[in-house]
């Protein structure tokens, strides 16, 4: 039976292969809210996703898609549902398959929304799943933010830059208060309904990744405040299944970061944008070299790697 404590909210999960997180995903969510408010998308997984669901979470709205329609476009159709459907959902909290509630999680952050009527999203506090702190609270992309990316300071007192401000991070997240920010990492994000309706959902454009960004920053702009609370404790496997190079998602992530640049900042501010972009791929390009000449990855791990960072060299801007 069911002990959740939360009716007011419905909760969208994407799915895609992660049959064996996705379990526990549910369980923590059911603890939350009653199952038939967990919404499930899956985005055709050929595990056993789909199956997992139906056979152990009976109550639990299932869409099974027949085809992978990206991140953002199955986080809409899930959103779609509780917006049309469950009518009685004030918030809607957007949860990756591999994060997990922490329990009174979910409470602390409606208690926070229902005292602060124009805040239209918070953020969790993230861990890894060894207890360790994960960034979760983040500023707008920066060109700072992407030189620091793609050439990481090296070093005890340089190190400490990329954990500063000037690399989209927030110090008061070490904290107890809740804080403005941003925006959340989209792991675990309640979107007010209200703020919904306003803004519109997630742009169908990013196919994955910067799609939460996107819409916390339409979000500011409409008005709305975003906060995080360090009280909802949340844990996120994340790069459980990326620790290997991957081209495909490498390439995802870039052709999104220059989607939301070109939709939301200057002519000048991209054009620096983009060399900073070509300047980190020449740089990683002769690095992929040098661990193949001192035997660190194998000859497809290379091709692998060049192909992706000429893909990105050559990104046109995203429209």
């Amino acid at each position: 039976m069911s002990t959740a404590t939360n009716p007011q909210v419905a909760i969208v999960i994407v799915s895609y292969n992660t049959a064996a997180l996705l379990r526990q995903c549910l369980v923590s969510a059911i603890a939350a809210v009653p199952p038939e408010q967990v919404i499930v998308v899956d985005n055709a997984s050929y595990d056993e996703s789909v199956a997992l669901v139906r056979r152990e979470f009976p109550a639990v709205v299932l869409v099974a898609n027949n085809e992978n329609r990206g991140f953002a476009a199955a986080t809409n159709q899930g959103l779609h549902y509780g917006l049309e459907h469950l009518p009685h959902a004030e918030y809607l909290l957007l949860l990756n398959p591999d994060a997990f509630l922490r329990p009174g999680a979910l409470g602390a952050m409606t208690q926070f929304m229902d005292a602060h009527p124009r805040v239209g999203a918070v953020g969790a506090r993230l861990f890894y799943p060894d207890g360790r702190h994960q960034e979760g609270a983040w500023h707008f992309p920066t060109l700072w933010m992407t030189f620091f990316d793609l050439f990481p300071p090296r070093g005890p007192l340089l190190g400490r830059l990329y954990a500063s401000p000037l690399n989209g991070r927030y110090r008061e997240e070490r904290g107890n208060i809740p804080f403005p920010i941003d925006h959340p990492l989209g792991a675990a994000m309640l979107l007010r309904r209200a703020a919904l309706r306003e803004v519109g959902l997630l742009d169908e454009g990013f196919w994955m990744y910067v799609e939460e960004v996107d819409w916390c920053y339409r979000c500011w702009q409409a008005g709305w405040a975003i906060w995080q609370v360090p009280q909802a404790e949340v844990i996120h496997v994340a790069g459980a299944s990326a620790r290997q190079f991957r081209g495909r998602s490498f390439v995802a992530l870039h052709r999104s970061r220059l989607r939301f640049f070109t939709k939301h900042y200057s002519a000048t501010y991209r054009r620096w944008n983009r060399r900073i972009i070509r300047l980190g791929m020449v740089r990683a390009v002769l690095g992929a070299w040098w661990d193949r000449l001192h035997g660190r990855i194998a000859d497809d791990a290379l091709r692998s790697r060049l192909l992706a960072y000429g893909w990105v060299f050559q990104l046109p801007e995203e429209r």
